[in-house]
């Protein structure tokens, strides 16, 4: 990797660490190819994003940014998913974590707030937009179809 290349990394991951909502470091050392791809492709799925770095040029680029008290994790085989918002990374490396031990999950940031590996997984844990409006839909629908199965039986009753 020349100069160049190295400075429009460092540019990009800066942007990166200033845009993003949340971050997750995980360790991806052992992890096949086809795993690794399976990993991007749920983390995708899931909203955010993957990106391998070199360590180097990340601790630069953390540099300023509401994420640079993360610098300590950048050793060894490192990858960063980064999102938006504060939970879909965290829940993507936690389910994939859960079903390959050769992701380890590192630490994180929200915000400008540090995570732990309890706080990324505690954050996991939260149910997504679709499953709260989901439960939230069945809440409502619920005090309906009780009354019409009363209802019914009522109506059924004074038949026979």
């Amino acid at each position: 990797m020349n100069r160049e290349e190295k400075t429009e990394l460092l540019n990009l991951l800066n942007e990166v660490f200033s845009n993003s909502e949340s971050i997750v470091v995980t360790e991806y050392l052992g992890l096949t190819v086809a795993e690794a791809e399976d990993l991007r492709k749920k983390i995708r799925e899931a909203g955010a994003s993957l990106r391998v770095t070199k360590n180097r040029i990340a601790r630069l680029a953390l540099k300023g940014t509401k994420f640079e008290g993360l610098t300590d994790f950048f050793k060894g085989p490192v990858a960063i998913a980064y999102a938006n918002d504060p939970i879909s990374a965290c829940k993507a490396c936690v389910e994939f974590a859960k079903e390959n031990e050769k992701l380890v999950i590192m630490g994180g940031a929200l915000s400008d707030r540090a995570l732990s590996v309890a706080d990324i997984k505690q954050l996991a844990s939260i149910p997504s937009m679709d499953e709260l409006r989901a439960k939230l839909v069945g809440l409502l629908q619920a005090p309906a179809a009780k009354l019409a199965r009363v209802t019914k039986a009522y109506s059924e009753k004074e038949a026979a």
